[in-house]
């Protein structure tokens, strides 16, 4: 088409499944974008981005007391196969609810599961 890939994003999409296109997989209709965004976008740098200051709770002892998550960072979760990377980051998701439905904005925390590479089957399992 000699057009650059982008998807389609906005706040309709949150709490939807969609694939890498933006497209609803879940069976719950159309999703109705506010914005395309150009895929393959310049992430800011380090100096750009705001600092992170606090820790975000995740609800798992063993995970806030050994290796805080900052409230506001990306987190990369990698592992062998069968080990509960998936439960731990459902689990955090989870621990984010009464957080947001306080209403307190600065409680409030958007959490996005990506999950590359897994079987349709699995998706829909989560």
């Amino acid at each position: 088409t000699g057009e650059v890939l982008s998807i389609p994003v906005g706040d309709n999409f949150l709490g939807r499944v969609i694939n890498p296109l933006g497209q609803p997989i879940d069976g719950l209709g159309a999703i109705e974008a506010e914005e395309q965004r150009v895929l393959e976008l310049q992430a800011p740098s380090v100096l750009q981005r705001q600092p992170v200051e606090e820790p975000m709770q995740t609800g798992i002892k063993a995970i806030d007391a050994m290796t805080p998550i900052g409230r506001g960072q990306r987190q990369l979760v990698i592992g062998d196969r069968k080990t509960g990377k998936t439960a731990v980051c459902i689990d955090t998701i989870l621990n984010q609810k009464a957080n947001w439905e306080s209403g307190d904005k600065t409680k409030q925390v958007r959490c996005i599961y990506v999950a590359i590479g897994q079987k349709g089957s699995t998706i829909a399992a989560v």
